[in-house]
This record gives structure tokens, sequence and C-alpha cells, in this order.
């Protein structure tokens, strides 16, 4: 029987055959979208030099499975410099980016597992069509309504990001849930502030003295893993750094960005921008560490030096409406089997 896959990388085929007599140059951005036949699964099709995207093995994003995080006492706090930047928010069609403007000041990061300093770039914003469906990476096969997703470049190997995407430890990226609340974190506002002035792809607008380090939640403790982009051409040089703990948006702020459209304008507005997050990949036996110390948090949890691993609180379905911020808080206090008042 002839798969889906198959008939797709022969349709590509020849399209590639065509171009090549025709001596067409192909935009690859136009390409590749998060659903039917130029989505996710096809990814590696499409481009031969995205075959990492189909058959690397240390793919992004991933679900947390609390099974499988482990102590690591060598981890370090991770800082953030305080100071604050300007940059544009636009809509490129596959998501809402901000770039930041690093020619005055730049925005450094440290610490964690990291080895080197990282200067941070630009922020990448996935988010859902319904509150259940939205950020990229899970927790025990849970979804939040959003992701927002921080990346920097080894500044100390490498020039610039461009350089720094395909080679070793040449990316990290910053991964935080979103979850709905009353209120929202005060620097994601100011970033969403203006989202109705890029409906359309191409569209930008400037944010003014952002704190970078405002979006973050307030916690000092992370889960973090080696990974890929979550993109073409899913590089697997990225360091993921993933709090343990959310920031809120307002459900008036995720309805504006919903509004959002993958087209050029109205005459073509096209699909809305939500749903743009990759599924989650396979683990494939990769490590995922945490710096909390299980054996000092109190209750009811195992010791990691007696055991490899630990059973944490399962809240797969048993919330399908979006929680309280209060809720949320004590779920992920179980999930990471540490005490609220620790956070």
């Amino acid at each position: 029987m002839t798969t889906l896959s198959g008939v797709v990388a022969r349709w590509l085929a020849l399209i590639f055959l065509a171009s090549g007599t025709a001596g067409v140059t192909w935009n690859w951005e136009q390409w590749w979208t998060y659903d039917g036949i130029s989505g996710p699964d096809f990814w590696g099709l499409i481009n031969p030099d995205w075959s990492l995207c189909s058959k690397g093995r240390r793919q992004s994003p991933i679900d947390i499975d609390p099974a499988r995080l482990l102590y690591d006492p060598n981890l370090r706090l991770l800082h953030i410099d305080k100071h604050r930047v300007s940059g544009h928010l636009e809509n490129t069609g596959h998501s809402v980016v901000l770039t930041l403007d690093s020619t005055k000041t730049q925005l450094n990061v440290t610490g964690g597992p990291l080895s080197y300093r990282y200067q941070l770039t630009e922020a990448h914003l996935r988010y859902g069509i319904v509150d259940l469906l939205g950020s990229e990476h899970t927790i025990n096969g849970r979804a939040f309504p959003a992701e927002l997703q921080i990346f920097g470049y080894n500044s100390q190997l490498y020039a610039n990001f461009s350089q720094a995407l395909d080679k070793a430890y040449g990316i990290v990226g910053i991964s935080i849930l979103v979850q709905i609340g009353e209120r929202s974190n005060p620097a994601l506002s100011q970033l969403t502030a203006g989202v109705d002035k890029i409906k359309y792809v191409g569209e930008q607008y400037t944010v003014h003295h952002l704190s970078v380090h405002d979006l973050l939640p307030d916690t000092a403790y992370f889960m973090t893993y080696e990974g890929s982009t979550t993109m073409p051409a899913c590089h697997e040089t990225v360091t993921w750094v993933m709090l343990n703990r959310p920031i809120y948006i307002t459900k008036q702020q995720l309805y504006g960005l919903r509004q959002l459209k993958q087209g050029e304008d109205e005459s073509q507005a096209g699909a809305p921008l939500a749903n743009n997050f990759r599924p989650p990949q396979k683990l494939h036996h990769r490590p995922v560490r945490t710096n909390i110390d299980f054996t000092n948090a109190g209750g009811n949890c195992p010791s990691m030096h007696r055991e490899a691993y630990y059973k944490a609180h399962n809240f797969t379905h048993e919330h399908r409406t979006p929680m309280t911020s209060q809720q949320l808080d004590a779920e992920l206090a179980r999930f990471l089997c540490s005490r609220p008042e620790d956070h």
C-alpha cells in the first residue's frame, strides 16, 4: 500500500524536477505550515535540508514526564539581564515574533545549564485557537493555551544568531508556559498591546522599553534538556530551559491574537495564525534535568538519592477547563513534588 508520505515525497520530487529545469528559485519559508501535507509530519520531506525534522533523535518540543525528571545539583541559577530594550513585533505568517534591537543594548543570559554566555535576540509566541491547545511543550500530556519562547545565540563562539543556528551549543531556548488568568503579566501586556496592528503577514510595530526579564515568572526552578528548533530546519543545537511556573494572559488578549491571519491582506486573509505549534516529539532516552532538590521538597516525595525516578500528581485529564491562578499553582506544586511556598 502506498503511504501518504510516499505520495507527498513523489509529488515534491516532481516539483523539484520542474523547478530545476525552469531555473526557479524557491522561497522555502512559503512551503511549510502547521497543518495538512505541508505540516510538521512532512517538513522532513519538503526540503532535503530539513531531514532532521523527520529523522532527528534530539527533536523539540517534548512532553515533560514527571517520572523522568532527574535532579542535577550542578545546575546553577539562571540569570537574565534586567535592563530594558526596544524591538519590533511582527506577524511572520507562522508566528508572532519579537525581534530585539541589539544595536544599542544587548541582553545576555548565563547560568542554569549553560556553559557559555548567550545573547537574546528574539521571542516567539505560540498559541491555540481554543484554550486547551497552544503550547508546544506539554506537562504530562497537558498543553497550555500558549507558550512564549525566548531565543539567544552563543555570543562567545559565534558572531550572530544565523551563524550559531546549526552549530554545536549554538542556541538557548527559554520556554515559558502561558495560562489564562484574570490579570496578565504586565510585560506580556506591553508586548501584545498593539496586536491589532499586525493582523496580516509582514505587518509590525515597535515595542519600546521592554523588560524581557519581567516576562519570566517569579521562580528559580526549571527543567532543561538538549533539543532542536521547533520549525524547519529543526536544527538539533538548542539547549532548552523550561521554567516550572507559568505567566498569565487574559481571555481578551488571547482573543486579539486569534484575530491574526496567515495572509498578506484582507483580500487573501487566509487561515488564522493560531495553532502555530509543533506536536511533542519522542524523547529517545534524553535526560530531562531539574534544579529542584526533591530531598528538601517536603511532603511524601521520594528521594533522588534512593530512587532513580519519582512519581508526581497526574493531572492529564482532571482539568479540561482553564484553571484559576491558585489552582494552577497548586497543581504545578504537586506536579513538581514541592511546596507552593518554595516556588
